[in-house]
């Protein structure tokens, strides 16, 4: 099991750092590009909410960390921050069958983390949230 982490500002601008710091860690396991597209595809999603939501109009801290299992070979991602306790995934799916027009609005992108990994959690402990994103590779 190897793990590494990354402590940075929730800010939007921080998105590439946490994307190359995604990258660099997936490509050192030779991730196949597919499950690294839409790995990069979820951690955007959840680090672009985390800055815009989660510390209203402060700017808080994020810690991103990913680990490893070889046997099978899986990737966990998880975020961390102290902002307002929210759980994403209590929120109900939006209904994609339904035109946009139609469609409330939000949600879309959490789906489609969802729909894209293999398991995804949530919960508030000692303080803060804890998403995790895992992925078979």
């Amino acid at each position: 099991m190897t793990l590494a982490e990354l402590e940075i500002e929730a800010r939007v601008d921080n998105l590439d750092d946490v994307l190359a710091f995604l990258d660099e860690q997936l490509e050192s396991r030779n991730c196949p590009v597919r499950q690294q597209m839409q790995l990069d595809v979820a951690v955007e999603e959840i680090f672009v909410n985390i800055a815009s939501y989660a510390y209203g109009d402060k700017v808080g801290m994020a810690k991103i960390s990913i680990e490893f299992e070889e046997d099978p070979s899986v990737v966990t991602v998880t975020f961390y921050d102290s902002g307002m306790p929210y759980d994403p995934l209590a929120r109900e799916d939006p209904d994609v069958t339904l035109s946009v027009e139609d469609r409330g609005i939000g949600g879309l992108g959490i789906y489609m983390v969802k729909k894209s990994m293999d398991d995804v959690t949530y919960e508030y402990r000692d303080g803060q949230n804890v998403f995790s994103i895992r992925r078979n590779l």
